[in-house]
């Protein structure tokens, strides 16, 4: 058999070189879109980390001031003459750790709003 010959017409040529360079321009914004995508969420959760680690940092300063005052209250305690008086420090005590608890989970609440609206905003940009 004889092969025909047959041949393209520019049109079509045009139109499919035109087809492949949209393609290739389609890909392209496409992995770019991604990789824009990877970096902010990359940066988004590297400041969750940082974010929790500050948490982290806060809530054992906490820990310790609330054991400092508990070996506070013992010694305190071990001093003291009278029930009365074993009485007053136990209120006193309860008073303070009451109101240092309110203030460290309020510390500890503004901390974890600010750590995440960081990271949502390491998100958008």
């Amino acid at each position: 058999m004889q092969p025909t010959q047959f041949e393209i017409p520019d049109q079509m040529r045009d139109m499919a070189d035109k087809s492949v360079s949209e393609a290739k321009k389609a890909l392209e914004q496409f992995i770019e879109a991604t990789q824009s995508a990877v970096t902010k969420a990359e940066g988004s959760a590297r400041t969750m980390q940082e974010g929790a680690s500050e948490v982290n940092r806060q809530a054992l300063a906490f820990v310790e001031e609330n054991v400092s005052a508990s070996f506070d209250l013992a010694q305190r305690l071990v001093q003291a003459r009278t029930v009365e008086e074993i009485s007053a420090l136990q209120k006193e005590y309860f008073a303070r750790q009451m109101a240092a608890l309110t203030e460290q989970g309020k510390a500890i609440g503004a901390t974890m709003g600010r750590v995440g609206a960081e990271a949502v905003d390491k998100a958008k940009s």
